[in-house]
Parts: C-alpha cells; structure tokens; sequence
C-alpha cells in the first residue's frame, strides 16, 4: 500500500484522492481542499500589466484636457485621441458642463474605453472657483457613469510621481515626459498631457 506522504502528494499534485481506508474527510483533507488553486488566488494584490483604453480627464470648466491611451502588452502605450475643450466665456455654466459631458460620453462610445481616471481637484483657498471645478469634474464623471464605466481619481502628486518620478514636476516636465512614453513628435499641449499622465498613472498603478 502506497505511503501516506505519497497519497498526500498525490492530492496536493492532483493525481489522487488522499484516503487511505476511508473517503470520510477529515480536517486535514477540508485544510487541502481550501488551498488556492492559482497564483492569483495565493497572491491576491499581485499586480498584473494592464490592458485596454483608458480615457484620461483634466477637468476644468473652459479648458478642460482629454486624452485616450491604449496600453497592450509588449508594446508601448499608444495614444489614440486627445483634445483640449475649448469653451468660449460667453457660455454659461450649464452649457459649458453639457459640453463636458458630451465630450466624455462621445469619447467612451467611439473607443472601447475601460476605464476613465481623472486628476483630482487640488486644494483652492476660492470657494466659488473650487466649486466650478467640481462641477466640471461632477459633469465627467456623471457622464462616464451613465454609459457604466469605472472611474479612478488620483492626486496630482501621484499622477506625477507615477509619470515623471517626482510629485513636484511642473506642467512643461510632465509633457515632456509623456512626449517620450507615448513617442509622440511634439509635446502635447499642457490640459492634453496632464490628462494623457492621468491615464498612464493609472495602467502603472491599478490592480484588479
């Protein structure tokens, strides 16, 4: 008769049941049942490269940046669209956010977006210009929830760490480094590569 160790090898490898004159479990039986059966299951916060467009938003009511990045393995990330949503001063409020919001739901229906990530809105000492910019952020995302995908927010001090290594960079340092990462010919304009590092800090740090 084959030893104990060689049937609980057998379990463990899935080559056989681990009993000897019974089938009846037993608590060690229940204890290699529940092992996990993948590594995802045994590394739970084990990140994987993400894959899919994300669509990346620098909310702002008269210049607000978008901007979609594809991200495929084994190949650079790719960006697929961006634009700065110029609104005239002469709009209102509620023209300027239905503006927003047709932006950010046109965006989501012509790419296969996944997700969309925004640049949190930095601490103002102005309460009226802290409100206008939530509004503007509140228009995105209502957008975005409406057709049913996630939305990510992130600090700007993230979204800069993530891009160009430091929380401190400048407008002019993190277009140019999402020049390099996206191998674009010329620097996008600040509101568009503010929005294009939104994306990129979110397929660098997300995990499922």
């Amino acid at each position: 008769m084959p030893s104990s160790r060689h049937l609980w090898t057998q379990k463990i490898l899935g080559g056989g049941k681990a009993t000897r004159q019974s089938d009846a479990p037993s608590p060690r039986n229940n204890l290699i049942d529940r092992l996990p059966a993948t590594r995802a299951e045994v590394f739970p916060g084990k990140r994987v490269p993400f894959e899919g467009y994300v669509l990346g938003i620098d909310p702002s009511l008269r210049g607000s940046g978008f901007a979609v990045v594809e991200f495929a393995l084994r190949r650079e990330p790719k960006l697929c669209f961006s634009r700065t949503l110029r609104l005239k001063p002469t709009l209102s409020l509620a023209d300027c956010l239905g503006e927003i919001y047709k932006l950010c739901s046109d965006c989501c229906h012509e790419y296969p977006i996944r997700h969309v990530a925004l640049e949190e809105t930095i601490y103002v000492n102005n309460f009226k210009v802290a409100q206008v910019l939530g509004a503007a952020r509140g228009a995105a995302i209502a957008a975005a929830n409406v057709i049913g995908k996630p939305v990510f927010e992130y600090p700007p001090l993230r979204i800069k760490q993530a891009v160009v290594g430091f929380g401190r960079a400048g407008k002019a340092q993190v277009a140019g480094m999402t020049k390099q990462i996206l191998r674009l010919s010329e620097a996008l304009p600040f509101d568009e590569s503010d929005a294009a590092a939104a994306a990129l800090c979110h397929a660098y740090t997300f995990r499922e």
